[in-house]
């Protein structure tokens, strides 16, 4: 095993295997820390992602979307409501010049195509071993210890990338606090069929007790998303299908027709975690490790990937990727977009869920604003596609 190395990121999850391709495309050596064995970690499942077009723009450019083995459901449309308000918001693509916000992806498949192009690449190291703790630093490089099945081992570093999600040890060692907040939701994912095919509408039903969304996949199928008090999870999840689905029309109507078929249902907890900051000596937080949002929006993996991106143009031709100014820069960078964005997510999170009687009237004003105000409209489909603040250039870059 070699000790030293030049840039270690810890996680080989979406946003550290996205990471370790920029790197590579940037011709920067990095080393890939995954903690799995050869399969693929948990977080590759059967949940639906929503990649803006910036995100599928810059998959496209690091060769990953050209990997993916089933079609991708585009989002040509977005409708938001929320249930017992009036108003619903309509986003158009066409009124944007382009052909759709985004495209729907299966993880799993995201995960095989990330895992296709990580073993075709020459500049990414990958390394099964987890994270234990950080030993005694030295001048210039950063210390871990790491378990790699055979005992544990001490391995250096110029700079460490926490891309090891929400619950990071790593945040944790490096003694960066993070603020919590649960929003006492539990959300259920699963593949439905409904008497309606995809049209490329993405449909958000906001409620009292979270929002129901419905993402057009690729395979003519729906992607369900369904929010529930956390208190009645246990009870939902007990539910025989017929009745589940009955418990998802009600919250979502009938914009699909009648909701014919559930397939195998995961749940999730709604939790937003924020680190206070994303740097420290020779190390920096990336993807969930820095931030996890509500996904409401399904704004998380996009921001996240922005970070990776980020990171990977800022280090490219540095001499030292973990010198204090460089690691300043990249975090004056990202200020903006990753502000915008938890305050997006956030306020939107608390308060569609809000059950507060008073603010009905102000929910509905502002969905009637945001549906016919062409300047509210055009920042709203802006950060629908990732464009916030300092965009990375692999997400401006024409889809290959």
């Amino acid at each position: 095993m070699e000790r030293e190395h030049g840039i270690l990121i810890v996680g080989g999850g979406l946003v550290g295997a996205s990471l370790a391709l920029a790197l590579d495309r940037a011709g920067v050596p990095a080393t890939l820390l995954e903690a799995t064995s050869s399969a693929l970690p948990p977080v590759f499942d059967q949940r639906n992602l929503s990649f803006a077009e910036a995100t599928v723009n810059a998959l496209s450019a690091l060769g990953v979307m050209q990997r993916l083995r089933t079609p991708t459901g585009a989002i040509r449309r977005i409708h938001a409501s929320r249930s017992g308000d009036f108003g619903r918001v309509l986003l158009d693509a066409r009124d944007y010049g382009r052909n759709a916000f985004g495209q729907v992806v299966v993880a799993r498949d995201f995960g095989q195509a990330l895992d296709e192009a990580l073993t075709a690449a020459t500049q990414v190291r990958r390394l099964r071993a987890r994270f234990v703790s950080l030993a005694e630093s030295e001048p210039g490089m950063r210390r871990l210890c790491i378990d790699d099945g055979t005992g544990e081992h001490v391995v250096a570093a110029r700079l460490v990338v926490a891309a090891d999600g929400t619950g990071s040890g790593l945040r944790a060692a490096l003694g960066i606090e993070a603020e919590h907040h649960d929003y006492g939701q539990r959300l259920f994912v699963a593949r439905l069929r409904a008497s309606q095919a995809p049209d490329g509408t993405a449909f958000e039903r906001l409620g009292d007790h979270g929002p129901t969304a419905l993402l057009p996949r690729g395979d003519g199928a729906w992607g369900l998303v369904h929010g529930v008090d956390a208190d009645h999870a246990d009870a939902v999840a007990g539910l025989p299908d017929a009745a589940f689905l009955q418990r998802v029309q009600d919250a979502f109507g009938w914009r699909a027709g009648r909701l014919l078929e559930v397939g195998e249902r995961s749940v999730y907890p709604a939790v937003r975690t924020v680190a206070r900051r994303t740097t420290a000596a020779r190390a920096v937080l990336v993807g969930n490790a820095a931030q996890t949002l509500h996904p409401v929006g399904a704004q998380g993996f996009n921001l996240g990937l922005r970070d990776a991106l980020t990171l990977a143009e800022v280090v490219a031709g540095a001499d030292d990727p973990g010198a204090e100014a460089l690691l300043a820069g990249y975090a004056a960078r990202r200020h903006e977009d990753r502000t915008r964005t938890l305050a997006f997510s956030d306020a939107l999170a608390r308060l569609s869920a809000s059950r507060v009687p008073l603010l009905r009237p102000l929910r509905s004003a502002g969905m009637v604003a945001l549906d016919r105000v062409p300047s509210l409209q055009a920042l709203l489909a802006g950060g629908a596609m990732g464009y916030r603040g300092d965009v990375p250039a692999l997400c401006r870059a024409q889809r290959a």
